[in-house]
């Protein structure tokens, strides 16, 4: 008796890793301005160190890119400053995390310099100048980030900031060798401190703006690169990752969270490449928002324009349907229910409505199409789902509830 041959695993990727929210890639499309910037604010730790502090501001809504540009920033400034000799160390400390606390803040940066500092038993206070005399004692220079700083100010105020920014006031004629970089999605938190505080804080700002559907593209194809298999990944699909996170306020994070479901989507159907109906299955697990109560609530002729979109999406397999195809699959539908179909222009009045609920979404075709037409996108729930979810509702239509 022969065994039979083992089923060997096949993955769309190749190092899943790439996709981790904490990866830093080595390039940052659409940020070398920003990028530039902080480099020049902080030039003198690497050329003067110990000739000024600096503190800098960076602003921008979730999934602009803030952590993640000042993190690329200090593994170039550390490299280069270890390169010329000069001891500088780079701490990123989430506020939120550390609940709001300037105490456990401050102990995230002293535990760079001993390892096995107590956990308890100083004031914030204290362990600031005892940070401060680590530095002097390692001849050492700290860039110090707090990420979501608006927790620490909603919990303390204006007093760790200051404190912060004025612990050189005491050391007159030592090295300064601590610097700040704050990080909050809206400057309007800054409204809750004291106008000295304040001051200090808004010298040099760096503001973020939301990602737009191309350079989210962009971002997400460098991805592709490092973490999926050659072809695995088509432009199509990469186009409707990159437009369903555009629909979420082009955020960066969540196109990439996205694209790794997606992955993992195509990996469990054993897929060799992640379909559209894997992003909208990946988009349905992170937020299910086409619920029950809505289909049930349309027009009849809207779910039968809906059900031959979703049987389109799911026997074709693609991103976009052009508007003649919907009208087509519709076409096919009222005549399966033995309904009479509406002219082109109640259509249209249909998909505005289906468009503002949030169900499908609507462009015009770009370039290597012949003329201009309407495309139909289904973002955000999968093909299949919505084709039971329709077939449910019109079988129970077709029972006897209230007519159209």
């Amino acid at each position: 008796m022969h065994s039979s041959p083992e089923h060997s695993y096949f993955s769309v990727f190749k190092d899943e890793t790439k996709l981790d929210i904490n990866y830093v890639p080595p390039r940052l499309p659409h940020r070398n301005h920003q990028l530039n910037l902080l480099n020049q604010f902080f030039r003198f730790t690497v050329e003067k160190p110990g000739k000024m502090a600096q503190r800098v501001l960076i602003t921008g809504k979730i999934g602009t890119g803030k952590t993640v540009l000042s993190q690329h920033f200090g593994l170039n400034i550390v490299k280069e400053a270890q390169e010329k000799g000069i001891n500088l160390h780079y701490v990123h400390v989430n506020c939120r995390e550390c609940r709001g606390s300037l105490f456990m803040t401050l102990q995230q940066a002293i535990l760079n310099f001993f390892p096995r500092f107590p956990g308890r038993g100083y004031s914030a206070e204290e362990l600031l100048h005892m940070l401060m005399r680590a530095l002097d004692e390692e001849n050492a220079y700290l860039i110090l980030v707090m990420d979501e700083l608006e927790a620490l100010i909603r919990t303390a105020g204006s007093d760790p900031i200051y404190s912060l920014t004025r612990v050189q006031e005491s050391r007159l004629g030592a090295p300064q060798r601590l610097s700040l970089i704050c990080i909050l999605r809206e400057p309007k938190h800054l409204d809750m401190l004291d106008s000295s505080t304040r001051s200090t804080l808004q010298r040099n700002i760096i503001r973020l703006e939301e990602y737009s559907r191309q350079q989210l593209l962009d971002i997400l194809s460098d991805r592709v690169e490092l973490a999926f298999r050659g072809e695995s990944v088509s432009e199509e699909t990469l186009s409707f990752v990159a437009e369903s996170a555009a629909l979420e306020g082009g955020d960066a994070r969540y196109a990439i969270e996205l694209l790794w479901r997606a992955g993992k989507y195509a990996d469990a159907s054993e897929a060799p490449t992640v379909l559209p109906e894997h992003v909208r299955e990946a988009t349905a697990s992170i937020y299910p928002t086409v619920r029950r109560d809505t289909i049930s609530s349309l027009g009849l002729h809207e779910k039968l324009l809906l059900l031959g979109v979703a049987r389109s999406f799911k026997q074709r397999g693609t991103a976009y349907l052009p508007m003649g195809e919907v009208e087509d699959a519709y076409a096919v539908v009222c005549e399966e229910y033995g309904e009479k179909r509406r002219g082109h222009t109640q259509l249209w009045k249909y998909v505005r409505e289906l468009s503002v609920l949030g169900i499908i979404e609507t462009d015009i075709s770009g370039a290597g199409r012949r003329g201009k037409t309407t495309l139909i996108s289904l973002p955000r729930v999968p093909a299949s789902d919505l084709e039971r979810e329709l077939s449910r509702a019109l079988y129970v239509k077709r029972r006897g509830s209230c007519a159209d």
